[in-house]
């Protein structure tokens, strides 16, 4: 005779099914992509002030300008050490690259509060930029590895959403600091500080990934048995190649990771060349009105990653009832509609808040596709490096994004046929996306040993 199952079982949660170690992982993580958050976005809503400080008057018609060169320029620096980071989590470990990484972004945004030109103020953004891309592949790839199939989509949204608080963060605290006259960008900055004391509870509480630590054995006991002389198999010879050089070694790899170059340069382009300029479009428009347009760039920059937040989570969860290539796909198709309802056709502040709320939904939430599909296309002894690399490599060409944008704003003398001509590049996902292996929340047939 069959024996029923309680309904309660059947029925169990899912997040009843993970430990305290994977929540820990998951938690260390978001706080990492949270402070990375709060980092960015301080800097899109102070910048408009600090640039007024650190430049003379005769410069201040070209801010625009100035603004896109140091977004680049913080681009261009996540780039570097977004793929370093991504090699050395390889190599160095998971929880290790994670702490290095806080650590270093933390000192470095502190110091940005001390800037005294122009230079050196972009000459720290690149600085911060290298320490704030070697985070996000680095909690990725622990959260991958420790999550299960069937959930690993919505750990990845979760993560994910820890960059939407963040903003909401800045957004929050910008909203008071702002009145606290010349000085209020240089203490956004020195709020920064904050994440390094984190790295403590990291370093007693989070797991090192068990799939990295069995990767990296077997990558150790192959480079032996090559310094040995030993014959190895296809296997071995994979662990002993450079991850970069191991990641266009294999063909299916190679075009997997051209793919997610593509996808992941929509992304990135789009959201840098049109979704930054949220807050200082609105705020324009509020002081055309005559109301503040500092407080009024908060308003939008706290509304636009209400919509962030709830768009990060849902796409994993989507991700894991419906599947990866179609939640993206969808997510591609709705940005590139709602870039112009935005910025061309919506003139009404009420309603431009609530089209900002949507937008952040689609625009920035989408970012949690990367989190959710990357990892499980790659190995675990190139996953960091992997996921990294098609993560990073589009900001350099991203970061200019801020620079084309910033000099259409300033050639059309205004934000929406700007925004509007960068949108296009939403077409390039919708043409991409397809061509992505669905992987259903299974991570890649490991080959390490």
């Amino acid at each position: 005779m069959e024996t029923a199952v309680p309904v309660a079982a059947r029925q169990a949660p899912w997040y009843r099914a993970l430990d305290k170690s994977q929540w820990r992982a998951l938690f260390a993580a978001n706080l990492g992509w949270l402070f990375d958050g709060y980092e960015t976005y301080a800097l899109i809503l102070t910048l408009g002030m600090a640039l007024h400080q650190l430049l003379a008057p005769s410069q201040y018609a070209r801010i625009p300008f100035f603004a896109g060169a140091v977004i680049a320029i913080t681009l261009l620096g996540w780039g570097i050490g977004g793929i370093l980071g991504g090699v050395l989590a390889d190599y160095i470990g998971r929880k290790r690259m994670m702490i290095f990484a806080m650590i270093g972004y933390s000192v470095l945004t502190g110091l940005t509060a001390l800037s005294w030109s122009w230079v050196s103020f972009a000459l720290l953004r690149f600085l911060v930029g290298i320490a704030i891309g070697s985070e996000w592949g680095t909690g990725t790839a622990m959260v991958a590895e420790l999550w299960p199939n069937g959930t690993r989509g919505k750990g990845a949204g979760l993560m994910q959403c820890g960059l939407g608080i963040g903003f909401f963060l800045a957004s929050a605290i910008w909203l008071f600091v702002s009145g606290m006259g010349p000085m209020a960008w240089r203490y956004m900055f020195l709020l920064g500080i904050v994440p390094a004391f984190v790295t403590l509870w990291i370093r007693g509480k989070v797991p090192e990934s068990e799939l990295w630590e069995k990767a990296n054995r077997h990558r150790t006991q192959a480079l032996a048995r090559a310094k040995g002389g030993e014959k190895l198999d296809e296997a071995q010879r994979r662990l002993t190649r450079f991850t970069l050089v191991d990641l266009f070694a294999d063909p299916v790899v190679r075009r997997n990771t051209i793919v997610g170059l593509l996808m992941s340069g929509t992304t990135t382009l789009a959201w840098w060349g049109i979704s930054t300029w949220v807050p200082p479009y609105i705020g324009s428009l509020a002081a055309k009105d005559g109301l503040s347009a500092p407080q009024w760039a908060s308003y939008a920059g706290m509304v636009y990653n209400v919509g962030a937040v709830a768009g990060y989570i849902a796409l994993g969860f989507f991700a894991d009832r419906f599947g990866r290539k179609p939640v993206t796909l969808a997510y591609f198709v709705v940005s590139l509609i709602l870039t112009p309802v935005l910025f061309l056709w919506t003139h009404n502040l009420t309603a431009l808040l609530i089209v900002a709320l949507v937008n952040g939904f689609f625009t920035l939430g989408q970012y949690s596709w990367m989190p959710t599909w990357l990892p499980e296309i790659y190995p675990t002894h190139m996953r960091a490096t992997g996921i990294a690399f098609s993560f990073n490599v589009p900001r350099f060409v991203a970061f200019l994004g801020p620079l084309v944008a910033g000099s259409l704003i300033a050639s059309f003398g205004g934000y929406g046929k700007a925004a509007s001509i960068v949108g296009l590049i939403y077409i390039v996902g919708i043409v991409a996306t397809p061509f992505f292996p669905e992987t259903h929340g299974k991570l890649a047939g490991d080959d390490d040993g």
